[in-house]
């Protein structure tokens, strides 16, 4: 996979999308199966995101997945049954060849942005490498990690904003960070859906604003962002990570065929 992979030849933006991590056959099936249907009439590059497996949680009781194997081989199938390319994270060396297998994007978290070794492996698989922003970090010096990738070897990076940590349970999306982000020359994300977190909740269970997800994504079409990322389930209440901050199943149709006639004025 390429920068070319990413480019509709409608012009529009492309599109990251998936439960948070892979719960169970059923609904991750039943997720990438609505959201390429969504895509595929609207013209939108579609690339389907689950986590198989989830390391950054809040609590030790938090859940983190029902097995690598399990879950890298239910990835597989909606690769090879819904001809879909896959973004995965992964969070240690060890995990990017083992990731790679599957996923045509491997994902780097936001928290792990700066850890070099991790930048290398991934960059060595030769899949194309998604860097998220960490909270704590300006978008000027995400430079630094897209070099990390590119001098490894591998010219394949993009870069996905996901909000800066304000106080102790917010994050703001800082509009202008697009345009720095491009000037590194790769493909630049919107995060819709974890930049509305609300982290270092009492409960230890991480909070959300999903009624806000259709006001960010506007936007950061509107600004000029190459890709969006949500993460979507049928019932987000029944979500077993990230529940607080994802976009219901049902909604995303209406959204996407707004997000559409956004892109399409700005292009004229």
């Amino acid at each position: 996979m390429n920068y070319t992979d990413l480019i509709s030849p409608k012009g529009n933006f492309f599109l990251i999308a998936g439960p948070c991590v892979v719960e169970n056959r059923e609904v991750t099936m039943c997720v990438a199966r609505e959201v390429a249907s969504v895509c595929r009439d609207l013209g939108i590059p579609y690339f389907f995101k689950a986590s198989y497996r989830k390391a950054n949680r809040s609590s030790l009781r938090s859940f983190t997945g029902i097995g690598d194997e399990a879950a890298l081989q239910i990835l597989a199938d909606v690769k090879s049954e819904l001809h879909l390319p896959i973004v995965t994270d992964i969070h240690t060396e060890e995990e990017a060849e083992k990731a790679a297998t599957v996923a045509d994007i491997l994902q780097i978290p936001a928290f792990l942005c700066r850890q070099t070794t991790l930048l290398v492996a991934a960059a060595k698989t030769g899949k194309m490498v998604n860097i998220k922003k960490g909270q704590f970090l300006s978008p000027e010096s995400m430079r630094f990690a897209a070099e990390k990738v590119r001098d490894a070897g591998n010219p394949n990076v993009m870069l996905t904003e996901r909000g800066t940590t304000f106080g102790y349970q917010d994050l703001v999306v800082d509009f202008r960070g697009v345009k720095a982000m491009q000037a590194v020359g790769c493909p630049v994300v919107l995060d819709c859906t974890h930049s509305l977190q609300q982290p270092n909740q009492p409960a230890g269970v991480t909070g959300g604003h999903p009624e806000l997800i259709e006001t960010i994504a506007r936007a950061g079409v509107a600004v000029g962002f190459d890709g969006l990322f949500i993460e979507t389930h049928p019932e987000p209440s029944k979500a077993l990570s990230d529940g607080a901050n994802m976009l219901p199943l049902s909604e995303l149709r209406p959204l996407m065929e707004k997000l559409v006639k956004i892109r399409k004025a700005i292009s004229l």
